[in-house]
């Protein structure tokens, strides 16, 4: 069976696979679509919460969006206990996230099935680099005080500027929660366009960690400035907050992006981190991302999974759709 031309999410080809997010260049701060953003939360989670009952896909089809969601995972590790070693496994583990034998069963062939990109902290980008050489996998490089960001904002730019000199061609910033919970628009603006100055020719995304940013309409309004400063991204969380990604702030940023391309032509992707550890999360997610923003976003140059548990439950349910029945997780392991 070749899953390839099943469902609308498909099997994203080899050429496409990684290939270059489109820029989005700052424009002028302007409050206008700030100050009157509402967002609706009673709505959101009505209308998130239908998901599972509206859009279910089965057999090949389920197939088909699963290797989807698979090679878009920003496959990561964001630990303390960290090491080169380590780095190095999950960077073998991007090259093929799927096992041949099932990739050969689902009909793909010689295809050239990766994950989207490796996230690491920047002492870890080199070591990312040179594991993934001539993979056409990039390398994703958490910066500016990862995840708190409350570094002193010239020590976040020279962390930026430091990990693109190592090799890495995105950056993932995480912006100071207090310029959203304070309502100081024009601060968050200039940071996260001094931060995407400091990217130059690498494609930035931006953590709201709308965790700790209290309400939607908050998540609404620092997701338009974060745009309008430039952020090629947006992306919900650093995945250390107590709440990460969720259905109803997903629902509230894709909604933001697209308003944001109606009014200014300028594309920007997403990516929801944090807590997505179930085939089943990533099918639910995929699906809302088709309903608000088409199938052009159902790619890796323009929406990302932060995650690193979640390939393994692709996997699983990648050997049940061949086999008929379910591997323990030891047999999916990292590397």
């Amino acid at each position: 069976m070749n899953i390839e031309k099943r469902g609308d999410a498909g099997v994203v080809p080899s050429a496409f696979a990684n290939q270059p997010h489109p820029y989005n260049p700052a424009v002028p701060l302007s409050l206008d679509p700030v100050d009157s953003v509402r967002v609706n939360l009673s709505a959101a989670e009505r209308r998130t919460a239908s998901l599972a009952g509206r859009r279910t896909v089965k057999k090949e089809w389920q197939a088909a969006w699963l290797v989807r969601a698979l090679q878009c995972i920003d496959l990561t590790t964001l630990n303390g206990d960290d090491t080169a070693g380590r780095v190095q496994r999950l960077c073998a583990k991007a090259r093929q996230p799927l096992r041949e034998d099932l990739k050969q069963a689902l009909g793909l062939g010689e295809r050239n099935i990766t994950t989207g990109a490796v996230c690491v902290y920047h002492r870890f980008v080199a070591t990312a680099v040179e594991a993934l050489e001539g993979s056409g996998i990039p390398v994703a490089a958490v910066s500016t005080g990862f995840p708190a960001g409350l570094s002193p904002l010239p020590t976040r730019l020279k962390e930026i500027e430091a990990s693109v000199a190592d090799g890495a061609s995105e950056i993932d910033i995480v912006i100071t929660r207090e310029h959203v919970l304070t309502a100081n628009w024009q601060a968050l603006y200039d940071e996260v366009k001094a931060c995407k100055e400091a990217c130059g020719k690498a494609h930035m995304k931006t953590i709201l960690a709308t965790g700790d940013l209290q309400t939607l309409r908050n998540v609404a309004r620092a997701s338009w400035v974060a745009m309008m400063a430039g952020s090629d991204f947006i992306k919900t969380s650093t995945g250390k907050e107590a709440t990460n990604a969720t259905l109803p702030v997903t629902l509230t940023m894709l909604r933001a992006i697209r308003e944001y391309r109606e009014i200014t032509g300028h594309v920007v992707g997403y990516k929801p981190a944090g807590g997505i550890s179930t085939a089943k999360d990533a099918l639910a997610y995929l699906a809302l991302v088709k309903e608000e923003l088409g199938n052009d976003w159902l790619q890796p140059n323009l929406f990302r999974f932060g995650a690193s548990s979640l390939l393994a439950d692709i996997e699983r349910q990648l050997e049940h759709h061949v086999t008929g029945r379910y591997a323990a997780f030891s047999h999916h392991a990292m590397a």
